[in-house]
């Protein structure tokens, strides 16, 4: 009897618990698919993200190679025009206080923006004085810098004004150009038509400059601008002298000979130069996420070919027989470093076979100067250095 009591009662128990049993297990069903539900729903979310990023990866190549152009954009971000609300004909704002705005037609519709800054020297005489003081001012025997800039911005970027200061502090004519689509200045650039810029600069220069020598200083993008204009300058003036065919040996030993005469620019100065733009837009930190996809050099080369873009200082420094002065920093995370090392042999092997390896001439920063890109100016020896290299032009001339 007892145990049919306990049975009973056991019975009865577990009917009680029985709807409490069933309901915590439907919630506990409920929390798993519910979770199921997340991670699925997490797991979907993360290949829609997977997918897209796949489709930006991949058709970024794709429509570079449709638009080459675009590419064009961001290598020479003509486009960018900072410092904004500065007042490019009024350099005084920017404590350019010898400094006269010019502008010159290089061909038919383009203007181009142009600071000519004095010696400081004369900047109390160039007080109240216009663009004729100036002009007449190139022919008092002071060297003349042409400063060609990088990409981005105008010739009023904080680093490129410091620089000008410098040189004109130094004793120097400086004068800064916007190319074509830069800062003030008409039209579109191009390697052609920015090369063409420099060297019309140069000639007005030259037209003006008497004795004066003239140097061509080119920083970043702006050194393919100045090895460019500086041998299709020495290729004018090899046909003006009757040497287009003379041998390499023949040719500087004629331009040693004409000690009277100058013959091209008297010296280019490179700033954090690359050896090519192909190769420097391979190198750029935006491209290192395809440097290992297939075939990835093969589509740069052909971006670049529709570009009309190469600005080959490689090239160039295999047939420049002026002197020529690298600087560059080793923490510079915009142009590898080495390839300024790699400039500067091929420029020595270059100037070995006119005996004349003593012309080119390489200064480095250390990374711990903190120079990187943009900041060389910042060199306490800056003008000691460019001073030295300018007088050996001068000594041998």
């Amino acid at each position: 009897m007892r145990k049919r009591l306990d049975k009973d009662n056991e019975t009865k128990t577990d009917s009680k618990a029985t709807p409490a049993t069933e309901k915590s297990h439907d919630q506990l069903t409920l929390i798993n698919k519910q979770s199921y539900q997340y991670s699925s729903s997490g797991l979907s979310g993360l290949k829609k993200v997977a997918l897209l990023l796949c489709i930006i990866y991949f058709s970024v190549p794709v429509i570079l190679c449709l638009f080459p152009w675009i590419l064009g954009h961001f290598v020479y971000l003509h486009w960018v025009r900072f410092p904004y609300f500065v007042d490019l004909a009024n350099p005084t704002h920017l404590s350019l206080n010898h400094t006269v705005n010019l502008y010159l037609s290089p061909e038919e519709g383009i203007y181009l923006g142009i600071w000519h800054t004095v010696p400081d020297s004369q900047w109390q005489q160039a007080q109240g004085e216009g663009p004729e003081w100036y002009s007449e001012s190139l022919g008092d025997g002071s060297p003349v810098i042409i400063y060609l800039h990088g990409n981005g911005g105008s010739r009023a970027v904080n680093h490129r004004v410091q620089l000008v200061k410098i040189l004109s502090a130094a004793g120097y004519h400086v004068l800064s150009l916007d190319y074509r689509g830069y800062g003030d200045s008409s039209g579109v650039p191009s390697e052609s038509g920015m090369t063409s810029d420099a060297i019309y600069l140069y000639q007005w220069v030259k037209t003006r400059s008497g004795n004066s020598q003239v140097y061509l200083w080119g920083h970043s993008l702006g050194t393919g601008v100045a090895s460019n204009a500086a041998v299709k300058i020495q290729k004018t003036h090899q046909h003006e002298m009757g040497l287009e065919r003379a041998g390499a040996r023949e040719l500087f030993g004629r331009i040693k000979a004409d000690l009277g005469q100058s013959y091209g620019v008297d010296g280019v100065i490179l700033e954090a130069p690359y050896t090519n733009m192909e190769e420097e837009v391979a190198s750029h930190p935006l491209t290192v996420i395809y440097r290992y996809l297939a075939g990835f050099q093969s589509v740069l080369h052909y971006i670049m070919q529709g570009n009309n873009m190469a600005f080959a200082n490689d090239e160039n420094l295999k047939s420049l027989t002026t002197r020529i002065l690298l600087l560059h920093a080793e923490d510079d995370g915009v142009v590898p470093f080495p390839m300024s090392q790699k400039l500067y042999q091929i420029a020595r092997q270059a100037h070995r076979q006119w005996n004349s390896e003593d012309q080119v001439a390489m200064v480095t920063y250390g990374e711990s100067l903190g120079y990187s890109h943009n900041y060389i100016y910042l060199d306490p020896n800056l003008t000691t250095v460019v001073g030295r290299f300018l007088q050996s032009t001068n000594d041998q001339q």
